[in-house]
């Protein structure tokens, strides 16, 4: 992909942070974990795997609106869980001290391949005005637990930190339970950045990241014990049926196609392996000879993917290598930028299944439902993901907002997604 996003500097895409409320002193006290609900069939083996969550199965991470409105005074009118995500990734803002701080803050959700996501009005914040619960999808587990150390680190050592004059987090961070973590806090801003405060509460499990936002409006207080403990039982609670559910439908591979080098570009097909003979996890250059086009451009930038154009100029391959190496793992056909003036030939270009080129994104929507719309604020980028479970991430880039009717596919692109670097704060 042409836009390649360097996660090694300070973190991008900083939240806006308000101000937030109390739990209620008659919240719910969590309750335990309830048994397997042992939908596995009969001598079927219970499954081992890597409890990933794909797609829709988010939806089991997600909360009730009574328990939302029962444990964040002042949140109201919950809505229905929604697929579409926005991202800001604009950057700016001070560097805490320490930098880990910035984790507190970060935007999530920009390394991630899926999510669902709640929101709620809260009619006493005048500024916001609204709260939100979100259910980020990583590509692997190792992934999700990596980000939740940092933010775990991040909790334990930013009660006060220099954010252009003193900031706190207020955290509370209950035992983890036997496959989930979680914590809770209240984040202060100084004065000079605006005096904000805002709840928030964080819980992993498997391959998932979940984030509760919310504005502290007055001297509204929250029992962040109770959310953070709400969270770590509905993350097991969760587990618990993806492992019911892995069990009684264990997971199948797509089969990945051969292909034919010789073939025209129109006849090969985005797999999970890769594009026709170009495959994911190649050294560059052979993938670069094995797309066998007319002419190959070298990046055009550092970091950037080699683009190799067809004989006529109507159709493009872009070959992206791993940050600071030279193996393959993106491969992009056509474009994947929404405001690329040039539109490509779908006929020439290889498909995902029956979806091209030049389709409608609600093709791609009916042919691979269960996917994450996303918008991009900062450039203006607008595509569709599906991930599968083992971390191959299919990206339909539209030439609109996806939600639009007459958004067009641009490009698709194939990524092996476990070989993403996570951002560094530190």
């Amino acid at each position: 992909m042409s836009r390649a996003r360097s996660l090694t500097t300070t973190v991008v895409g900083v939240i806006a942070v308000s101000s937030f409320l109390m739990l209620s002193a008659c919240a719910p006290e969590p309750g335990p974990s309830p048994a397997p609900t042992g939908s596995e069939t009969p001598g079927s083996s219970p499954y081992t795997g890597p409890a990933v969550f794909v797609g829709d199965e988010l939806d089991l991470l997600l909360l009730t609106p009574d328990e939302i409105t029962e444990l964040l005074p002042g949140s109201a009118e919950v809505g229905a869980s929604s697929s579409v995500l926005e991202q800001i990734s604009d950057g700016g803002g001070p560097t805490p001290v320490p930098a880990i701080c910035s984790a507190l803050f970060a935007e999530q959700s920009l390394t991630s391949v899926g999510s669902r996501n709640l929101s709620w009005k809260v009619p006493e914040d005048s500024e916001r005005g609204t709260g939100s619960l979100t259910v980020l999808q990583f590509a692997d587990e190792a992934q999700a637990t990596k980000r939740m150390d940092q933010l775990v680190d991040a909790a334990g050592r930013c009660g006060t930190f220099d954010y252009n004059g003193e900031a706190t987090f207020e955290a509370v961070i209950p035992d983890a339970s036997e496959n989930a973590r979680a914590f809770a806090g209240v984040l202060t801003f100084p004065e000079i950045e605006g005096g904000r405060s805002t709840f928030s509460a964080v819980a992993s499990v498997g391959n998932v990241i979940v984030q509760i936002w919310q504005p502290v409006v007055g001297d509204t207080a929250i029992d962040g014990e109770a959310v953070a403990e709400l969270l770590l039982w509905r993350a097991e609670d969760a587990r618990a049926s993806l492992i019911d559910e892995l069990t009684a439908n264990p997971p199948e591979d797509e089969e990945d196609p051969a292909s034919d080098a010789s073939a025209p570009w129109s006849e090969w097909t985005v797999s999970t392996g890769g594009v026709g003979p170009i495959r994911l996890g190649d050294p560059i250059d052979e993938a670069v000879k094995a797309a066998a086009g007319a002419q190959a451009l070298e990046p055009a930038f550092e970091q950037g993917p080699w683009r190799v154009v067809n004989q006529d100029g109507t159709a493009s391959l872009l070959i992206q290598p791993e940050q600071g190496g030279t193996v393959v793992t993106a491969i992009t056909v056509g474009n994947d930028r929404s405001l690329d003036e040039t539109a490509q030939s779908g006929a020439a270009l290889p498909a995902r299944g029956d979806v091209r080129v030049g389709d409608a994104v609600a093709e791609a929507v009916a042919a691979y439902p269960g996917g994450t719309t996303v918008t991009v604020v900062s450039s203006g980028d607008d595509w569709y993901d599906v991930a599968t479970r083992d971390g191959r991430l299919f990206r339909f880039h539209a030439d609109r907002d996806v939600v639009d009717p007459g958004s067009l596919i641009v490009g698709i692109s194939v990524e092996d997604a476990t070989t993403r670097r996570d951002l560094v704060f530190d």
